[in-house]
């Protein structure tokens, strides 16, 4: 099974919500949206799904146009960041619900449902009320309704954004198994890079109504096309600063260089953009190398292990993500280092030219 997009847009009041769009998702893959709040997501699965028609383009499911075919008669299942169940029915009868709206064998609507509640952990439930069941016992249950029409395609919208952290990392661990043994093609919209990289798979990077690179989940992360990639895939996002490449040196700002060494050294003089993750930056010198630039702090943000700091560096904005609880004077300079090995080189027009040395080694 294949579900290809070929030229596919939104355009909603003359606004375009999703610009041409061109994918191709494999039967049994997992395949996450990743952008932030108004990148596209939603808009390309409901496109995806056929619940809205596109502006212009082609939707192909197993080489055949389905552009105009209803969503009913699409093999689509979709879970929304809301989940619903039927609050009068049992977890069974709400699991059930589809195959009966098909006429399907009442034996073969027992024997599926009780399948598909086993692999959901639901089995001790099957006679409750959605109700009586905590948080992610119901997301489990929309979740098994979803699955048990055996859909092809199954489209998950944020579907763990309702529940708290530990329900949501329970489930991230069983949805790539539900995943697995469905065989369908999932596709699941998150503003959360943490959460994409724990999903794995493939990852179609949004921002804008544009897809800005597609591929597997690691290569995505770790060597980005673009700035706008890079900026997607890293929470808080990556910071950046303008630099400029003189001989066999990289010019930082505050004065400081490093030497233009490796994929650096093929590069032609001029100004580039260094673009490096919050979590890079630190507030000690632990590589003999690191290069030191001081900054204003501006706030910190404690999260029980770690600190976040916003600092201001000669009107930049960074973030860094530094380990352990800190107790900083907000407004005195602060001097934070990097390890040149952490930096990515965009050019100006924002394509990366050079990928951090310690993604080539991963």
């Amino acid at each position: 099974m294949t579900l290809e997009l070929k030229g596919v847009s939104k355009i909603v009041d003359g606004q375009t919500h999703v610009h041409p769009t061109d994918l191709s998702l494999e039967n049994g893959t997992m395949n996450v949206l990743l952008g932030p709040t108004l990148s596209g997501k939603t808009s390309l699965m409901r496109l995806m799904a056929g619940l809205d028609a596109p502006a212009a383009g082609q939707i192909l499911w197993n080489g055949e146009d389905v552009t105009g075919q209803r969503v009913q008669d699409r093999k689509v299942a979709m879970v929304y960041q809301q989940f619903i169940n039927y609050p009068s029915m049992s977890v069974y009868d709400n699991i059930a619900s589809p195959m009966k709206l098909l006429g399907i064998d009442s034996a073969e609507v027992d024997r599926r449902v009780r399948e598909t509640a086993e692999m959901m952990q639901l089995t001790p439930m099957l006679d409750r009320k959605p109700l009586e069941l905590s948080g992610g016992q119901q997301q489990r249950c929309a979740l098994a309704r979803a699955l048990v029409k055996n859909a092809g395609l199954v489209l998950l919208d944020e579907p763990l954004a309702n529940l708290d952290y530990k329900l949501r990392e329970e489930m991230r661990v069983e949805i790539p198994k539900i995943f697995e043994a469905s065989g369908a093609i999932f596709v699941y919209a998150t503003t959360e890079p943490e959460e994409a990289l724990l999903l794995g798979g493939n990852t179609v990077a949004l921002w804008e109504g544009r897809v800005t690179q597609f591929g597997p989940t690691p290569s995505v992360y770790r060597q980005p096309v673009d700035a706008t990639t890079a900026r997607v895939f890293s929470d808080p996002p990556m910071n950046f600063l303008q630099i400029s490449k003189t001989g066999d040196r990289i010019m930082f700002g505050d004065g400081q260089s490093t030497p233009a060494a490796g994929k650096l050294g093929e590069l032609a003089d001029g100004r580039y953009t260094a673009g490096f993750r919050p979590n890079h930056l630190e507030i000690g010198k632990h590589v003999s190398d690191a290069m030191e630039f001081k900054t204003t702090l501006s706030v910190t943000e404690l999260t029980g292990s770690e600190t976040f700091i916003h600092l201001d560096h000669h009107g930049d904005r960074w973030v860094g993500l530094v380990h352990g609880i800190h107790d900083l004077p907000i407004g005195e300079a602060l001097s934070v280092w990097l390890d040149p090995r952490h930096v990515y080189i965009f050019a100006e027009d924002g394509k990366l030219v050079a990928p951090a040395a310690y993604a080539l080694a991963a």
